[in-house]
């Protein structure tokens, strides 16, 4: 019986400072308060506030009786240590701007799974489940700028309101994956 397990985490941004603070799963829209927000401002930042989230997964694959077993959990995460604000200049419109970003972070995390679900690995699976996660981290790591850059970090009301409104149908879309 041939019996082959691999686990493998990534967690994005600072790595080393990111596996040291804690982190808070997304559980839905509207979560995050600004008590959150856990971080150091960072002092020559003209933002009221920013959003550290990403993704964390781990995968195991083994072989009994052979059948193969291939099992993996995703998840998106928002990092209080490395989040920050101004509470000075703080509002709940900024808040659900923030929100917004651990949104989107969310979408990618059920567009991974969903990608994982339907793709037929072969013997190099950690090679093509690391394809999937890069493909998957450089799209949202795009889409984040696509948001600060079109609702020009939430000044741009309208652009603001229309990525809401984007993220929140994305989401429902891809609901199956959560």
């Amino acid at each position: 019986m041939k019996l082959l397990t691999a686990i493998l985490i990534l967690l994005v941004g600072l790595f080393s400072s990111e596996n040291a603070s804690e982190k808070i799963p997304w559980r839905g829209p509207d979560q995050l308060t600004w008590s959150d927000f856990q971080g150091i401002p960072e002092g020559n930042s003209s933002y009221v506030a920013s959003t550290n989230s990403g993704l964390s997964f781990s995968y195991s694959y083994s072989e009994r009786n052979g059948e193969r077993i291939f099992e993996y959990t995703i998840q998106s995460n928002f990092y209080p240590k490395l989040s920050w604000y101004r509470p000075e200049a703080a509002s709940a419109y900024i808040l659900k701007h923030e929100q917004t970003h651990f949104d989107i972070s969310e979408l990618h995390a059920r567009i991974f799974r969903k990608r994982m679900a339907e793709f037929n690995f072969s013997e190099k699976r950690k090679e093509e489940v690391r394809r999937i996660y890069e493909t998957i981290e450089t799209e949202r790591k795009a889409m984040q700028d696509r948001y600060d850059e079109e609702s020009d970090h939430s000044k741009n009301e309208v652009g603001e309101r229309a990525w809401r409104i984007f993220v929140a149908e994305q989401l429902k879309a891809y609901d199956a994956w959560r």
